[in-house]
């Protein structure tokens, strides 16, 4: 069973590569802290160019990519993280449902019962509060994000990363076959009809599957 917390599943190269973040981008996060706590969770390597990103990191990477493309400063998103480990003691800030946003503030959960409150000032919302982005994560039953959704696939192939199936790789939602297996199938030469077959999935989704990790 992998440790969502402590198991390296990703290097940071393949984590921007599914999350569609630049290389160097990730990297400068990854030494992004908030009150001397990562924003990013890595872990040591066993060796050099291996894999160093648990699943948590995986999805902390993707909600502050999603914050800074709803155009959120990088201040802003460390303010928050900062408001959740005073409000919760939780380290694992961004990954968790206390965060949400309006595109233009951040809010976060009180845990005083109070409801959401602007984390500069204190006061509640007055616009409609949208955390949209916190959808393509499942969330287990303590609250921990469980899997995640990749934006990058398309609806008539979802994709996910879940520490449960393909060590963490990610798989095609509906039979758990990791990506990269069906992409290697194409690339050696094979037709979609026949990578399909192969994985039973239709034409479609292969088709969709495989331009995409092309992309």
């Amino acid at each position: 069973m992998v440790d969502k917390y402590r198991d390296p599943i990703l290097t940071p190269l393949e984590t921007a590569r599914h999350l569609r973040i630049p290389d160097r981008t990730l990297h400068r996060w990854i030494h992004e802290s908030a009150d001397g706590v990562p924003l990013i969770h890595a872990v040591a390597p066993e060796k050099r160019g291996w894999a160093s990103l648990p699943f948590i990191a995986v999805v902390e990477a993707y909600v502050l990519q999603s914050l800074r493309d709803l155009g959120l400063s990088l201040s802003k998103i460390r303010e928050a993280a900062e408001a959740v480990r005073r409000e919760f003691r939780e380290p694992y800030a961004l990954a968790t449902q206390r965060i949400c946003t309006d595109g233009i503030d951040i809010f976060v959960e009180m845990a005083d019962g109070e409801g959401i409150h602007r984390v500069r000032d204190g006061q509640r919302p007055i616009r409609e509060v949208i955390s949209g982005y916190l959808r393509y994560i499942t969330w287990a039953p303590d609250a921990s994000p469980q899997r995640l959704r990749l934006r990058t696939y398309p609806d008539v192939a979802p994709v996910i990363i879940d520490p449960r199936f393909g060590w963490g790789s990610p798989v095609v939602e509906q039979n758990k076959v990791t990506v990269d297996a069906i992409v290697d199938l194409w690339r050696a030469g094979e037709p979609l009809d026949v990578v399909a077959d192969e994985f039973e999935l239709s034409h479609e989704q292969v088709e969709a599957i495989c331009r995409t990790a092309a992309a």
